[in-house]
């Protein structure tokens, strides 16, 4: 189904005559409680990319692993693709993380042939969500350069490519972006407003009670509200909630 292709909708159609495809009504849940309550309560919109950042450290990756382990037992099909670590290295955190429930693996860091892999593993699992969790975005390369260099526009281009692959397939994407030094966003500003969602993991510095927590929160969501605000300890093990507090 291509959700990309509004042709048939003509031009100056009142708002409330279009039908929504049933496909983009049926939200996701991880079914991890914090994850799932950062991104608004309900959560993921088919079709809908997430861009989520966090410090160094902060445990981006253990995350993103252990949400791609829930979304496989909540009945999804999740592909988790790393350019950043080896497959070894990455089956030993699953491993020592304890999880149980497995997703798909990818280790390349050419974005055309993430997405041709992952078109055929939806064609492979007809009726199945498909969630494509990508660590990271400044690892992937479009190809445009025979060098090999990578420019700002590099990302800006692969993240075009993997928002448009999400909303032909209505995919869930979630693209891990790293930071810079100073803790901000890599990258190109123009990342943010190409996104669905923006979902961003800290380090608690300030709050003596908290200090050393990570702290979980969404700071943009087209599609729901941006839930709570957790605090979260990060052990061998993983994550575990210690509090939550109201985004509103």
């Amino acid at each position: 189904m291509n959700l990309n292709n509004i042709t048939d909708i003509a031009f100056g159609t009142d708002i409330l005559d279009i039908e929504v495809p049933e496909i983009l009504k049926r939200k996701f849940k991880s079914g991890i409680t914090y994850i799932d309550g950062a991104i608004g309560g309900e959560g993921f919109t088919p079709s809908s990319v997430t861009l989520f950042t966090g410090e160094p450290g902060a445990g981006k990756t253990t995350m993103m692993l252990k949400m791609a382990d829930a979304f496989t037992k909540q009945g999804g099909i999740a592909l988790f693709n790393t350019a950043e670590e080896s497959l070894f290295q990455t089956s030993m955190t699953a491993k020592r993380l304890r999880l149980r429930n497995g997703f798909m693996t990818g280790n390349t860091d050419d974005v055309n042939l993430l997405l041709e892999k992952s078109a055929e593993i939806i064609k492979a699992n007809p009726g199945k969500q498909f969630v494509l969790i990508v660590d990271s975005l400044q690892c992937l390369d479009d190809g445009k350069y025979s060098s090999g260099v990578k420019t700002s526009g590099t990302a800006i281009r692969c993240l075009e490519m993997i928002t448009n692959f999400c909303k032909e397939h209505a995919a869930v994407g979630i693209v891990i972006n790293q930071v810079n030094k100073q803790g901000k966003m890599a990258g190109s500003n123009k990342l943010k407003h190409m996104v669905d969602a923006h979902m961003h993991l800290s380090v608690e510095k300030k709050e003596q009670d908290l200090i050393g927590c990570r702290v979980l929160e969404t700071q943009k969501n087209r599609f729901g509200g941006c839930g709570h605000i957790f605090f979260l300890t990060l052990g061998r093990s993983g994550f575990r909630q210690v509090a939550k507090v109201s985004a509103n």
